[in-house]
């Protein structure tokens, strides 16, 4: 049998009430009666779901009382008195949102459309049905994931190469990590420099990321576990590169071309791989090799901690390339100097979204403040002298908050501009790479002038701060646990830890801000669960404290035992930080002897709400974990593809997607879950 035949084997077997009705009976002529009761894609129920849906969305009133956070109460009041628009106006203005955008039925690929469906119109013009219209959209939103963070990583990935080759003054700072990279890699590093080794590992990296000719993935056949790589061989999903299932997701949905909602559903799975173990690891191998493992580390938290008199600056996104210097040449003598020349107390950096956060943990001496949710109402205090925005997660609206505030804009990609911001960055072909420094330095004197330009701009700064811990890793695992990972396991089977769970995803305004991700935390660690955690998410989970050791008090006693000293919510880093909770569960599995699969792990990103954060959840239910969320893909429109997003992936991968709008009931069900897999395991 082939691989496909596999596949199909097992789409079939999941679906074979509706595979009979596709395939085994034939239509003479397809003009169906509305009445038909297979009507194409479920159209006579899914505007009544969408419209119950639609009922639980928070408008900014309840945000303001609910949200776990009194910073952004305090905020969120002080906008709203100053006139200024923030994310949750906006989203009460577009309500209600489009039922049909909402479900996925609505597709716009090409001219003859857009096309809906509806009971009138069960097909588009060019004859797409629900199912395949609902399908088509999904496969592209992997490939925008897929895209996004392997762009992103491409950067890393290239610039290790440069370092390497003497192309860029830029410091190779992850040697650990080179020389562990280059044993799983099986490259001889013997009578080979340090910038030798680095320039192989990117080449390795770039290959896997945008190999054309068929060839064997490198970086997937050395970490992904070995019944992983059997599972996703027998059904045919092995990806080429993430450069080629990009390109082949968005040949195979345009007009006339893959009819087969089932055959769309295989490339999403094999995107989703590409994503897992290029995207998302390869980036993540890049950028730990170029600059240095993270460190346990302890910072302050929130806009309490935004400091009146310096020379404020903020980073912003996704990529710490340009991030690295601004930050190394800011905390310099010389330039510290000159900013108290010019009246301040010094220069204090400040971390929004991920590049606040891998800058962090890496290099110290940046305060993260907020996700992207939040960030026009960190720039709403007015303490902001600059803002440096690179990739992913700017909204452009921060520049109407900005200019309220004279708080000067930068932006660092070609990839990324803002109308009226300022651009100091690497052209499209980072030709200019080797004037980082350069370019560094001109954005901190660019701060150094903001700050002398906005004396008289009014600061308001709630006062609420905590201290956090970050930088956790498997490294640092393996280091400070006895035996390393094995530790973690033997207190996992022992009962001391119920399950390990990846708290991670975006924040989104169909709930209220950040209050699911805190009050699903509380029970979990109540229950005894380890919390892994990164992103967007994290950044909540940072604020309220629970990345502290003071976080043991909300813990079960077994939990807080085997703890001790150590946080119950493990801060991992940024979004890409992914790869080190995969790492994490993969290690656990290895110490175990135990798949992955089998084991009391969960993915849950309780308000994920962008294209990344339904590949963050497909990457770990292609390694057999539940995903669990209480937000909607848009995919109610098709009974089929819904049933394939829900259930049907458990025969093909172990894993389901859980979603429930209730994010306390999605949490008790997340409890029963993990127990249950300890009881076929362990007899509990």
């Amino acid at each position: 049998m082939s691989p496909h035949s596999d596949l199909e084997h097992s789409y079939k077997h999941a679906f074979s009430e509706e595979h009979q009705h596709d395939d085994e009976k034939v239509h003479e002529i397809h003009g169906h009666d509305h009445a038909h009761p297979h009507v194409h894609g479920g159209v006579t129920d899914y505007i009544a779901a969408i419209n119950e849906y639609r009922k639980t969305f928070p408008n900014k009133q309840k945000v303001i009382e609910q949200t776990p956070d009194p910073a952004v109460r305090e905020m969120l009041l002080n906008m709203q008195e100053k006139g200024l628009e923030t994310v949750f106006d906006r989203f009460d203005r577009q309500q209600p949102q489009c039922a049909f955008g909402m479900a996925g039925v609505c597709c716009k690929n090409c001219c003859m459309g857009p096309c809906h469906i509806s009971k009138k119109a069960p097909r588009g013009v060019c004859g797409a049905d629900a199912d395949l219209i609902v399908a088509r959209n999904m496969v592209r939103a992997v490939a925008a994931g897929t895209a996004g963070h392997g762009a992103r990583g491409r950067a890393s990935m290239l610039a290790l190469k440069y370092a390497g080759e003497g192309k860029a003054p830029i410091a190779i700072d992850g040697e650990e990590k080179i020389r562990a990279v280059c044993k799983t890699y099986g490259i001889d590093t013997e009578g080979k420099t340090l910038n030798q080794l680095a320039v192989e590992v990117a080449d390795i990296l770039l290959e896997d990321l945008s190999r054309t000719v068929p060839g064997k993935h490198r970086t997937l056949y050395s970490f992904a576990p070995k019944e992983r790589l059997d599972t996703w061989e027998k059904l045919g999903i092995i990806p080429i590169s993430p450069y080629h299932e990009v390109f082949e997701s968005l040949h195979r949905t345009t007009t006339g071309t893959d009819g087969d909602w089932r055959n769309c559903m295989t490339q999403l799975l094999r995107t989703g791989v590409s994503f897992a173990w290029t995207s998302c690891l390869g980036s993540s191998i890049a950028m730990d090799s170029l600059y240095g493992l993270p460190h346990r580390s302890t910072s302050k938290i929130n806009v309490g901690a935004l400091k009146i008199g310096y020379v404020n600056i903020a980073v912003h996104g996704h990529s710490p390339l340009l991030i690295r210097e601004i930050v190394a040449i800011g905390h310099s003598e010389e330039m510290i100097d000159m900013a108290k020349e010019k009246g301040a107390k010094g220069i204090q950096f400040y971390g929004i979204c991920c590049s606040g956060l891998s800058a962090m943990y890496r290099y110290g001496g940046v305060i993260p403040l907020s996700n992207a949710v939040g960030s026009e109402l960190v720039l709403g205090t007015g303490a902001l002298d600059l803002w440096v925005a690179d990739v992913q997660d700017v909204f452009p609206t921060i520049m109407d908050v900005a200019r309220c505030f004279k708080t000067t804009v930068v932006t660092t990609s070609d990839s990324a501009r803002l109308p009226g911001a300022e651009h100091y960055g690497f052209d499209h072909e980072h030709s200019n790479i080797g004037e980082i420094k350069n370019l560094a330095r001109k954005i901190v004197l660019r701060a150094i002038e903001s700050f002398t330009n906005r004396r008289d701009v009014p600061v308001k700064i709630p006062q609420y701060e905590v201290e956090a811990e970050m930088g956790f890793s498997v490294e640092w695992a393996s280091k400070h646990f006895e035996r390393g990972l094995r530790t973690i396991a033997d207190g996992m089977k022992n009962g001391d830890i119920l399950g390990v769970v990846n708290l991670v995803g975006c924040n989104n305004p169909r709930l209220v801000y950040e209050k699911a991700i805190v009050e699903v935390a509380q029970i979990l660690l109540k229950n005894n669960v380890l919390i892994l955690t990164n992103g967007c998410a994290s950044f909540a989970l940072l604020k309220l404290g629970f990345c502290s050791v003071k976080a043991l008090e909300q813990t079960g006693d077994r939990l807080r035992g085997f703890l001790k000293d150590t946080p119950p919510v493990w801060h991992l880093g940024e979004c890409l930080d992914n790869a080190r909770a995969s790492g994490f569960f993969n290690g656990i599995s290895g110490a175990l002897g135990t798949p992955i699969k089998d084991l009391p792990f969960a993915f849950i990103s309780p308000e994920w709400s962008n294209e990344k954060g339904i590949c963050a959840a497909l990457a770990f239910r292609l390694l057999g974990m539940n995903s669990y969320h209480s937000v909607y893909a848009p995919v109610q429109g098709s009974q089929k593809v819904s049933d394939f997003m829900a259930t049907g992936t458990k025969e093909l991968l172990g894993s389901e997607m859980i979603v429930d709008v209730d994010h306390i009931a999605l949490a008790n069900r997340i409890i029963k879950d993990l127990k249950e897999k300890r009881r076929k395991l362990w007899g509990e």
